[in-house]
């Protein structure tokens, strides 16, 4: 048992968890440094691949000139929300590669499309003729770093404040 919440560090997600809850939610805070060296994150949606992490914005994003400039960046994806309930959280830390060749988007766009339109294959296609434009690219996220959290953890260690 915990006497207070000041070491969370056996309160981590399991590595079945954390693919559960990577694989289960499709958005995630996408967060980079701005020119400025201030951090900002926007909710971007991303297809998990071979452990990187697949996004896509247009070229005029400022987040696209930002990792074109520092490439380092974080990812945290939330299980709020979804049929796993809340509680359970994972951040990476990482560095991104800007895509912009044909052959990228030719596998990403279709794979993507699908991931988030799974029920639908029409409605896929059409999200994917709208992502398929002249100044879109594609970000590769590699993770070197992971922090996760489950709350279900930090409440078993403190079963005096759970009613």
């Amino acid at each position: 048992m915990a006497d207070d919440y000041e070491d969370l560090t056996e309160c981590a997600l399991t590595a079945e968890l954390e693919q559960q809850l990577v694989d289960t939610q499709r958005e995630c805070v996408f967060m980079w440094t701005n020119v400025a060296g201030e951090a900002f994150g926007v909710v971007m949606s991303y297809l998990p691949k071979n452990g990187k992490f697949w996004l896509t914005a247009a070229e005029r994003r400022a987040r696209i000139s930002a990792i074109r400039r520092f490439p380092r960046a974080s990812l945290c994806i939330n299980s709020t929300g979804s049929r796993m309930g809340g509680g359970k959280t994972v951040t990476y830390k990482g560095s991104c590669i800007v895509h912009d060749d044909r052959a990228t988007k030719d596998w990403f766009y279709p794979e993507f499309s699908h991931a988030l339109r799974p029920d639908d294959a029409k409605a896929a296609a059409t999200f994917q003729s709208f992502l398929d434009s002249p100044h879109r690219v594609v970000i590769e996220f590699v993770p070197d770093y992971t922090l996760s959290f489950d709350a279900g953890l930090m409440w078993a260690r403190s079963p005096g404040a759970v009613s």
